[in-house]
């Protein structure tokens, strides 16, 4: 089979063997019809692969091919969502554990189905918040999680604000009625009218960059005792006497949710009791199926460019030279 790569700062195209599913009961081989690029993780990981090779991409869907024994949900021919490196990767074949896929409905476009690895991410970024019905969240950085977040607190009728500095990620999110602004000014104006100079419930800052002023600028959005939430690459620097004044809480989402790098779960594909851990990462997956199926967001938008499989390599040399002004990109394999 054929997979991507990065190697020495450069994407690649290299052949490898089909993963067998032999000895591994609670696994599905799957046949991949679309993967979409993270470009927030997948070009950090470029930018780390000197001198080695990197394994790229972790939201995919595809056919199930095979079965191992234990597998009930699904059966050969139907299609699922797959989530989360080692397992999903842009490769044409996933060995992926029965915790981290979902079955996708034959209602549901496959190219949307693709992003559910970005959905359970902005999913449990969402529940790291524990908003309740009606509060009020700021989202700070607009690239395609940033972007989803947005449109699943929509949908869970939050009071959602949004700021990015490109005006075109800005009015994306103006046709979903979504407040979203391209100036601190106005989206700080949104925040006393809307809170009546409270403050805003939770923050939530998906944007780049380890240094960022943002870690000082959104306590100042929060009302007493709110939450700032990190889901994007940044260092949690934030001042003292501005968390203490306002008792603020930090909070840091780590990927999909429970389950997560927990090899137990994953590689040993034993799930969490259902009755004590509510929304594991599979769990999230699902639930983001559940919302495109049943139109509660719209992501259309998001999947404006697939490109083949062997033309991958250089759009991801145009997402790191800044050529592409995409959010992301699904990649569309034979």
């Amino acid at each position: 089979m054929k997979r991507i790569v990065a190697n020495n700062k450069k994407v690649e195209i290299i052949e490898d063997e089909v993963p067998s599913i032999e000895g591994k009961p609670s696994y599905i081989l799957v046949k991949t019809l679309y993967s979409v690029i993270s470009p927030g993780t997948e070009l950090s990981l470029l930018a780390i692969s000197d001198k080695r090779q990197v394994h790229l991409g972790y939201s995919a869907m595809g056919e199930v091919v095979e079965c191992g024994s234990d597998i009930t949900d699904v059966k050969k021919g139907d299609l699922v969502a797959c989530y989360g490196a080692p397992y999903v990767h842009h490769d044409e074949y996933l060995l992926v554990p029965k915790t981290l896929y979902a079955k996708v409905p034959d209602t549901v476009d496959p190219k949307e189905a693709a992003l559910g690895g970005l959905g359970a991410i902005a999913i449990h970024a969402l529940r790291i918040a524990n908003l309740q019905f009606g509060e009020t969240v700021v989202i700070v950085g607009l690239g395609v999680l940033g972007q989803l977040i947005a449109k699943i607190a929509n949908a869970a009728a939050y009071n959602v604000i949004t700021y990015d500095l490109h005006e075109s990620r800005v009015e994306m999110l103006k046709e979903d009625n979504i407040k979203s602004f391209a100036t601190v000014e106005e989206m700080e104006e949104a925040i006393q009218i809307d809170t009546k100079s409270r403050g805003a419930d939770a923050v939530l800052l998906c944007a780049g960059g380890k240094r960022s002023p943002l870690t000082h600028e959104c306590l100042k959005w929060i009302r007493t005792k709110g939450k700032a939430v990190i889901i994007g690459d940044i260092e949690p620097d934030f001042p003292r006497d501005l968390m203490f004044g306002k008792e603020a809480q930090l909070l840091i989402s780590r990927a999909g949710g429970p389950g997560r790098y927990d090899s137990v779960y994953e590689k040993e594909a034993i799930d969490y009791p259902y009755e004590y851990v509510r929304w594991t990462e599979g769990r999230n997956l699902e639930e983001y199926i559940r919302l495109i199926k049943e139109k509660r967001i719209d992501v259309k938008p998001f999947l404006s460019e697939a490109v083949e499989f062997e033309a991958a390599p250089q759009e991801f040399e145009k997402l790191l030279n800044k050529e592409s002004s995409t959010l992301t990109k699904i990649i569309k394999f034979s």
